[in-house]
């Protein structure tokens, strides 16, 4: 008896911990780049979201963000080119299958909370449009002729 009362506090702080924060932890790089129907564009600002918060790059670059459940929305900003957004999903990482058979319940709650449990794809690419130019002001004879 008194073995068991060793090894039990042990095997309940295994059980308290999910496999995915353990193996991946709760932060993932990501790459971000920008692209036009000309090719590659550098040099746009961009802000990436999810429930976890707020991070910033401009492209081509690379940040660490915080594994949510929630979807990764990229806003990206350049001189000359509308705003562009994309969004990417978040999956669930197979070693969540590990939590369910290891950490049981309590490793599925664990990783599913601190987001740890999934994951976004590592490259983002954010298709940017140039500006539409200003409609010009029409010529009086054309104001003249509509009326």
């Amino acid at each position: 008896m008194r073995r068991f009362a060793f090894v039990a506090p042990i095997l309940a702080l295994g059980f308290l911990t999910g496999c995915a924060s353990i193996v991946d932890g709760t932060n993932q790089p990501i790459s971000v780049k920008t692209v036009s129907d000309s090719g590659d564009l550098p040099g746009a600002a961009c802000q990436l979201n999810n429930g976890k918060g707020a991070w910033f790059v401009q492209t081509p670059g690379s940040i660490v963000v915080h594994r949510a459940y929630s979807d990764l929305t990229v806003k990206c900003t350049k001189d000359g080119f509308a705003p562009a957004t994309q969004t990417v999903t978040s999956a669930t990482k197979p070693m969540a299958l590990g939590d369910a058979i290891f950490g049981g319940v309590i490793g599925v709650g664990v990783d599913t909370a601190d987001g740890a449990a999934f994951d976004y794809p590592t490259l983002i690419t954010v298709i940017m449009h140039p500006a539409s130019t200003p409609v010009a002001e029409a010529s009086p004879a054309l104001v003249a002729a509509s009326k």
